[in-house]
């Protein structure tokens, strides 16, 4: 069964999350970007104020793919406290100098996961690379979130293959990309670790709006049938 990963933008949406039992809260800020990143000093704030077994997951945000800036905002994240960075791989990059620094940070024991969006085409044989590099886990997600979800982007067995490869390498593996409710059926057959949830549980499924607890309990009893 896949676990749920819930993104919120505030101490307050974090604790709702939490009295919900969700498996994974996500720190970002979607006004931001795809993978916007919160403020470090609000993540700290979240991070100290969450139950320690809470399992917490934070982007570094939409940044360039250039080495050195990727590897310091990952070490800065680090300091935060939170159980997994998330880093998303942008096209048209060469991904292997960035991977092979931070494969400096993996041997120190950081959990790394590897974002790829679906909608520009990634290279799924990049999965391998960061398994190599001592990544913890690789996500599907999108960038332009007016496409559609997911499961609009890309077709199914290209998403069974992603999931297939990952496990392949033993790498913890997650959706997201504007999921839906009417996702979720469609998804847990390929037996993926995490789907991930931003827009479904706002207001007006609105992924810039506030978290709406009934929509966020909604999505979780969904995945549980």
């Amino acid at each position: 069964m896949s676990k749920m990963l819930a993104s919120v933008n505030s101490l307050e949406e974090a604790l709702i999350a939490q009295q919900a039992k969700v498996d994974i809260i996500d720190l970002k800020q979607p006004a931001r970007g795809a993978l916007g990143a919160l403020d470090i000093v609000d993540i700290k704030a979240i991070v100290t104020a969450l139950e320690p077994t809470s399992l917490i997951s934070a982007t570094v945000g939409d940044l360039p793919m250039q080495v050195e800036l990727i590897f310091n905002a990952v070490e800065k994240m680090a300091e935060t406290g939170v159980d997994y960075i998330k880093i998303g791989f942008f096209p048209d990059s060469d991904w292997a100098p960035i991977i092979q620094q931070l494969q400096i940070l993996t041997q120190r024991g950081l959990k790394l996961i590897a974002v790829l969006f679906a909608d520009q085409q990634p290279d799924l044989n990049s999965i391998s690379l960061f398994s190599a590099a001592g990544f913890n886990g690789v996500m599907l997600d999108t960038m332009d979130k007016t496409k559609g979800s997911l499961t609009h982007v890309m077709p199914l067995e290209t998403i069974q293959d992603f999931v297939k490869s990952a496990q392949q390498q033993q790498l913890l593996c997650g959706l997201a990309g504007s999921l839906r409710e009417d996702d979720i059926a469609t998804l847990l057959p390929l037996h993926a670790d995490y789907l991930g949830f931003r827009g479904a549980l706002c207001v007006n499924h609105q992924r810039t709006a506030e978290l709406d607890s009934e929509s966020l309990l909604q999505i979780k009893a969904a995945l549980k049938n």
